[in-house]
């Protein structure tokens, strides 16, 4: 998967948004398959108009609890919307997530003005749910420690 300086360089050289929406639809084609048995009500993100799932898992590296994200959609560009949300959080600790805002990323992209008001709620619906999940690890990392 492409990092997201890659994701912003490539959208910098493509001249309209037909183009890019062709990348976006292409990003989203090459996420990985999410598993059948992650296709679940719980991992639904709600406030979506299209069906999002998105599954969060953690792993602990180097001392440091980092999350991981599956997730897919019933839509191509949603799709393609997901993989660049992966490309920001997936990996993270969730100090880090809750510490990116993402509307500078999605800006500088210029998802704000391209896109749907429903895809935007869709978009910040999976934006608030990998924040929660961050946020949640968190309080699991703090009780713990």
């Amino acid at each position: 998967m492409p990092t997201i300086s890659d994701i912003t360089a490539d959208f910098a050289v493509l001249d309209d948004w037909e183009d890019r929406y062709r990348y976006l639809i292409e990003l989203g084609r090459n996420l990985p398959p999410l598993p059948e048995a992650l296709r679940t009500d719980a991992n639904k993100v709600r406030g979506c108009a299209s069906q999002v799932w998105l599954a969060t898992s953690s792993s602990e590296t180097d001392g440091k609890h980092r999350l991981h994200f599956e997730a897919d959609s019933d839509a191509h560009i949603v799709r393609g919307l997901v993989a660049i949300l992966l490309a920001v959080y997936d990996g993270h600790t969730a100090e880090e997530i809750l510490a990116v805002a993402p509307d500078p990323i999605f800006a500088k992209l210029g998802l704000k003005e391209h896109l749907t008001p429903q895809r935007s709620n869709g978009l910040a619906s999976m934006v608030a749910r990998v924040r929660a999940d961050a946020a949640a690890l968190r309080g699991q990392s703090a009780s713990a420690g």
